[in-house]
């Protein structure tokens, strides 16, 4: 794999090394994204690069510890210790972010294939691959980022500054330098409800400042300061001030203790000298703290190393309940940071960016290094399991702007007539019917009023004006990957039945096709009950994950139905329980983790492969769902009934026709009609006049369907599967 090692004499490598493992209790992590800390950084290269005597007069510590060296060893150790410390490279980073490649079995938390952010200045390097101790890892939620979790270590530092300030809402609040950590507090403050000054020597600054939320912005040492500070408080000085400078001047010092109130704190983040007068610091009885890098647990070895966590009870904030208030704020939005982003570059580029840091040519505030494809990569999970999210594909197609011209359908059976075409009837012009027997094509075209029938599908997307048509695929399930593909090669807008496709290889062709051009909703018909819209409401007024249990009863399959041909449907389980597992990350709306599965009914005989199945999914929610898929029973059962679990009530669906819902010690009863086709038609077609935006996203699709190979594949090797 590569790092970057910095050297004492100031050169900058990006170097071939062992891959880590790794720790006792802790992850590997193939790191995405780092963020480059580039005033803690720079400074580090920029005293790399000094002779002897410039190092001394920067790191008076280092010559104290040179000196006891000698004092104790002789000269001539001391100084070869010197040498040796000269000539040994040094990592660079200490934020990061990626995906767990391995986890050390002392470690119960974290699983392969999770989203983490990383930090420590001791593993979470600029590098393809670290090995981070438990403590400094925290699993990324959904709507985050990668890019952005990479900064989480960094915004620790300034979510404990302030802390350790403890600001009130409304409280004005100076906070001097604006480099990033200086910025991210601004913005933290904003966040909580405080007014900020933002103080800066480079006006460079302002913009980045104000987008982070400063109330008002000064330029350090410009005249004035000190009554616009007075103008802004009333008279009274500011309530707090954070020094977030690195100098070895008093001048910031100065300016805070000037510009706080009677009894004002002062928190100091940054490395920077802090000399207090005694009688100004006396008559206004000022308190000053210091923030210690990303909260309690930092440089405690048992905390960080040996995994000896805090208890909440008495310290509420550690650091890495520092790392998941982080990634909650950049979740909600709290945290935007897009606007002190002013770079994002390929990891092997990195070099380069150090060196414009370094001579002055940049002017950059947070530079994100991205990682491709690594070197030396371990832990390749096999490729019948390889399905990494694909993060560039669109969350939604948005509302169109003009309504579609036509719509062609393919596939006129018994399901297209009854379940699908009365319900867009009216709504859309309908332009072509295809069907593979002739007769059925023609009768569908007289019933419903379609300008032409067909039986050549490839034909509906040659004519002129098929970028501005849709399409509704309602064939045998075999036909569905190529139909979506050559839909959207035409700039077709889709509508395709479950399943979506049956490989994954068919499934990585349309990622591709579908973030260039069209878009794919999926036949999830179940999402659009009635029922279904009742029972979200119920999940949502109850806090925390929630235990679903779907139960379907499907009875036997004849072996002459055509879902009994392997090479046209795929099998009943891909064909058909893609529905339930759909449902489940429906109701949890939450990635599922893994899956655990088995067949419950003999594969052989008649039917050569599963035809009933039990499953249980993990979510990353902490929600668990279980799909019990039986081709047995009796009849008179219903034929699907769902059960889910929550804090403080039970709810069941049976058969989408009724709702019953367990809480408060009371039960009460909704009855529906439909399994939700007439609304997932009625909500296409509205998306095809231009009238709503995409009612399903294909990345919602695409996940249930990621999570039904994943559950073959469970019953195929005969353990859980990881997503």
């Amino acid at each position: 794999m590569k790092q970057i090692a910095q050297y004492q004499d100031g050169r900058l490598e990006l170097q071939d090394v062992p891959t880590p493992t790794a720790p006792a209790g802790g992850v590997l992590v193939r790191v995405t994204h780092s963020v480059i800390s580039v005033g803690t950084e720079k400074m580090k290269v920029e005293q790399a690069s000094m002779n002897l005597i410039q190092k001394a007069r920067a790191r008076p510590d280092q010559v104290r510890k040179v000196l006891d060296s000698a004092r104790t060893l002789g000269w001539k150790s001391a100084m070869e210790k010197v040498k040796n410390r000269l000539e040994t490279p040094t990592p660079l980073g200490y934020s990061a972010a990626g995906v767990v490649e391995a986890v050390d079995p002392g470690n119960t938390r974290l699983r392969v294939g999770d989203r983490v952010a990383c930090g420590g200045a001791e593993c979470a390097f600029h590098a393809e691959y670290i090995a981070v101790p438990d403590m400094l890892a925290a699993v990324v939620p959904e709507g985050v980022e990668n890019w952005q979790a990479a900064y989480t270590t960094i915004v620790s530092i300034a979510l404990q500054t302030v802390r350790q300030l403890e600001p009130a809402l409304g409280e004005r609040v100076m906070v001097i330098g604006q480099g990033v950590v200086g910025l991210l507090v601004t913005g933290l403050l904003r966040a909580g409800g405080t007014r900020v000054l933002a103080i800066d020597l480079d006006r460079g600054r302002q913009p980045f400042a104000e987008a982070m939320g400063a109330e008002r912005f000064l330029v350090a040492g410009g005249s004035g300061i000190a009554d616009e500070i007075r103008a802004w408080t009333g008279g009274y000085g500011v309530d707090a001030v954070i020094l977030a400078t690195s100098t070895q001047h008093n001048t910031p010092t100065e300016q805070a203790v000037g510009a706080i109130r009677d009894r004002g704190r002062i928190v100091v983040v940054g490395n920077t000298r802090v000399d207090l007068a005694w009688k100004d610091a006396f008559e206004k009885e000022i308190e000053i703290r210091y923030a210690r890098s990303y909260g309690p647990g930092r440089y405690d070895s048992s905390y960080e190393w040996g995994g000896m966590d805090y208890p909440i009870g008495y310290v509420r904030w550690t650091e890495q309940r520092n790392f998941d208030a982080c990634l909650h704020l950049m979740k909600t939005g709290a945290l935007d940071l897009s606007p002190i982003t002013t770079r994002r570059v390929p990891f092997a580029a990195a070099l380069e960016v150090y060196r414009c840091l370094v001579s002055g040519e940049s002017k950059d505030v947070g530079v994100v290094l991205e990682y491709g494809t690594v070197s030396g990569a371990v832990g390749a999970v096999a490729p019948a399991l390889a399905s990494q999210p694909a993060r560039d594909l669109p969350v939604t197609a948005q509302r169109l702007r003009t309504p579609v011209a036509r719509l062609d359908v393919i596939g006129a059976g018994n399901f297209a007539r009854t379940m699908l075409l009365p319900h867009l009837k009216g709504m859309v012009p309908f332009g072509a019917i295809v069907n593979n027997t002739a007769l059925s094509a023609n009768h569908v075209k007289a019933k419903f009023g379609f300008a032409q029938a067909s039986t050549d599908w490839g034909g509906v997307f040659t004519a002129a004006d098929a970028a501005a048509s849709a399409v509704l695929v309602a064939t045998r399930h075999h036909l569905h990957a190529p139909i979506v593909l050559a839909a959207l090669e035409a700039g077709r807008h889709v509508f395709v039945e479950k399943p979506l496709c049956l490989t994954r290889d068919e499934l990585a062709s349309i990622d591709v096709a579908v973030a260039s051009s069209g878009s794919v909703q999926v036949g999830f018909n179940r999402r659009f009950a009635p029922a279904s819209v009742e029972l979200k409401k119920v999940l949502r007024s109850a806090p925390g994950p929630k235990t679903a249990s779907f139960r379907v009863m499907a009875g036997a399959l004849d072996p002459r139905h055509w879902y009994a041909n392997y090479a046209e449907s795929g099998g009943r389980v891909l064909g058909e329980a893609c529905h339930f597992l759909d449902y489940l990350c429906f109701l949890f709306d939450a990635t599922p983790l893994r899956v655990w599965a088995q067949t419950t009914w003999p594969a052989g005989g008649r039917l050569p492969f599963p035809d009933s199945v039990t499953a249980q999914v993990e979510y990353a929610d902490g929600s668990c769902g279980q799909l019990i898929y039986s081709a047995e029973g009796d009849p008179t059962w219903p034929k699907e009934e769902c059960t889910v679990f929550g804090a403080g009530f039970v709810a069941e669906i049976t058969n989408f026709q009724e709702l019953a819902v367990h809480r408060g010690r009371k039960k009460t009863r909704q009855t529906f009609a439909g399994k939700g086709h007439a609304e997932q038609m009625q909500a296409w077609g509205k998306f095809l006049r231009a009238e709503a935006d995409h009612p399903l996203p294909y990345a919602d699709s695409r996940q249930s369907m990621l999570l039904t190979f994943a559950l073959l594949d469970a019953i195929r090797l005969g353990h859980s599967v990881e997503l």
